[in-house]
C-alpha cells in the first residue's frame, strides 16, 4: 500500500490579503483618526500571525491614485523569530506605508471636483487576486486564501465594471472577500463582493472597538466558519453604479 503523503498545511492555515484604505480625502473627514485605525489593524495582523505559525499576511495599500504591496509576512526579515515578528511587522509596514502615501499624494495633490473621492479598490482587488493565483500555481500545498477589505471611502461608479470583474474572478477561484466598512454609509461594492464570494460583510457600529470586530469575525479561518454564527447583512444593494 502506498504511503499517504504528509499534509504540509492543515485546514486552519490562512493566507489573508488585507486591502488597507489610505485615501486621505476620506480620513481627513472621518470620525475615526487614521492613526487609531492603523493601530488596531496592526494589532489584528499580529494576532493573525500568532494564531498559526504557517499563517501568511499580505497588506496592499489602496490609495486614491494608486495601490501597492507594503507588507508580506513570508518575505519579512526575522520571520522565523517569534520575538522579532512584532517589531519587524510594525517597522517594515509603517515605513513602506509612509513611502506609499508620499508617492500617492504626488500623483494628485488636489481633491477631485465633480466626482467622489473614492479609493482605487478595483486595482487593489486585482493585485490581491494576482498574488493568490501565483500562490495557487506554486504547488498543490498552499494556505487557504481570502481577501479582507478594510475600506472607508465611498464607492467610485467609474470602477463598477472593474470591481465586478474582480468579484467574479474571486468567485470562480473560490476566494472569499471579507469586508469591514468604516464609512458613513454602506458600500454596495463590498456588499456584493462578500455576498457573491461567500465572505462576511461587517459595518462596525462602534469604531473604537474595531479591533474586537476584526478578531472575533475576520480572524476565523475558513474551516472554522462552518461552526460559527457569523454576522449576516440585513440586505444587499445589487443596483449597478
Amino acid at each position: 500500500m502506498a504511503s499517504v503523503p504528509s499534509k504540509l498545511y492543515s485546514d486552519d492555515v490562512s493566507l489573508v490579503m488585507v486591502l488597507l484604505d489610505t485615501n486621505p480625502f476620506f480620513w481627513t473627514t472621518s470620525s475615526l483618526p487614521f492613526s487609531q485605525f492603523l493601530a488596531q489593524v496592526l494589532a489584528f495582523l499580529n494576532s493573525m500571525l500568532l494564531l498559526n505559525q504557517l499563517n501568511q499576511v499580505v497588506v496592499i495599500a489602496t490609495g486614491y491614485n494608486s495601490c501597492d504591496y507594503i507588507y508580506d509576512s513570508s518575505s519579512a526579515p526575522n520571520h522565523s523569530s517569534e520575538d522579532a515578528r512584532l517589531p519587524a511587522l510594525y517597522s517594515n509596514l509603517l515605513q513602506k506605508l509612509e513611502e506609499f502615501m508620499i508617492r500617492d499624494e504626488k500623483l494628485g495633490k488636489e481633491e477631485p471636483r465633480g466626482k467622489l473621492a473614492s479609493s482605487l479598490l478595483s486595482g487593489s482587488l486585482s493585485m490581491a487576486l494576482c498574488y493568490i493565483q501565483r500562490v495557487f500555481r506554486s504547488g498543490p500545498l498552499h494556505p487557504q486564501p481570502r481577501i479582507l477589505c478594510l475600506q472607508g471611502s465611498p464607492d467610485g461608479p467609474e470602477q463598477y465594471v472593474a470591481v465586478m470583474n474582480a468579484i467574479f474572478s474571486a468567485q470562480r477561484s473560490m476566494v472569499p472577500i471579507d469586508s469591514c466598512y468604516v464609512g458613513a454609509h454602506n458600500s454596495a461594492f463590498l456588499q456584493q463582493a462578500s455576498y457573491i464570494t461567500g465572505g462576511v460583510y461587517v459595518k462596525p457600529q462602534h469604531l473604537d472597538g474595531l479591533f474586537q470586530y476584526l478578531v472575533t469575525v475576520f480572524a476565523t479561518d475558513l474551516h472554522s466558519r462552518s461552526f460559527l454564527q457569523l454576522p449576516r447583512p440585513a440586505g444587499v444593494d445589487f443596483r449597478a453604479s
